[in-house]
Parts: C-alpha cells; sequence; structure tokens
C-alpha cells in the first residue's frame, strides 16, 4: 500500500469514528459503482450522507476541500444516486466534505464540512 493510500484510509476510518460518536450509522466505505467512489456512506434518523474524506499533510498550499471540485462533485452525485436507487432508501440525502489534517503519527486536525454541496448546483448531468 502506497503511502497516500495508507494516510488516505487513516483519514477515513478517523472520520468513521468521528460520525459514530454524533450517532451516525456507517454503511459503507470507499463504495464504488460505476460512476466512481464514495470515500463514507453513513446515516442518522434523518439523513443519508454521502463523504468525501480529504486527507492532507499540510494546509499551507490549498485547503483539501478545494480538491472537491465540480467534476469530483458530478461524480459523488451521481454514485450516490446509484446507491439510493439499488439499496431503495428513502431518506434524505446530504453531501458533506471532511477535511483531515495528519501528520506521520497522528491527527492534527479534523474539518467537517456539512451539507457541502447539493445537487442543484450540479444540474449539468441531468
Amino acid at each position: 500500500m502506497t503511502e497516500k493510500i495508507a494516510l488516505g484510509r487513516k483519514g477515513e476510518s478517523y472520520v468513521c469514528e468521528y460520525l459514530k460518536s454524533k450517532g451516525y450509522i456507517i454503511n459503507e466505505v470507499n463504495y464504488h459503482s460505476r460512476y466512481g467512489e464514495i470515500d463514507i456512506i453513513s446515516q442518522n434518523e434523518k439523513y443519508l450522507v454521502f463523504v468525501e474524506v480529504k486527507t492532507r499533510k499540510s494546509f499551507n498550499f490549498s485547503r483539501a476541500i478545494e480538491a472537491v471540485n465540480r467534476s469530483k462533485r458530478i461524480k459523488i452525485i451521481k454514485t450516490a444516486y446509484f446507491y439510493i436507487s439499488s439499496k431503495s432508501l428513502n431518506k434524505q440525502p446530504r453531501f458533506d466534505v471532511a477535511e483531515v489534517l495528519i501528520d506521520s503519527k497522528e491527527i492534527k486536525k479534523l474539518l467537517y464540512h456539512e451539507n457541502s454541496f447539493s445537487v442543484e448546483e450540479c444540474d449539468a448531468f441531468f
């Protein structure tokens, strides 16, 4: 496993634990469809949450959330629709982004952005 993948997995694991501590159930981690991949799919009593996790060693040059551009958001939304239709789920979908700052040994910071983007801003694929 490359260092980048290991770093990403560590960030995803941390975000899963964070979500569990907030009462969320983790449905899937690294869910793949023909449209793309979603890092974490979780739910609470009201929402089905699709989380994109961006793990970085530094936020000096750019914020990790900036990497979730329009193209990436559209892939996430298409994958989310595929997931929802394949599972026949009725909960309100929500799209979150988690920024994880990590050094070689431990998590330094988590910035969690609820409702980070919506289907309406990515309507080009409909």
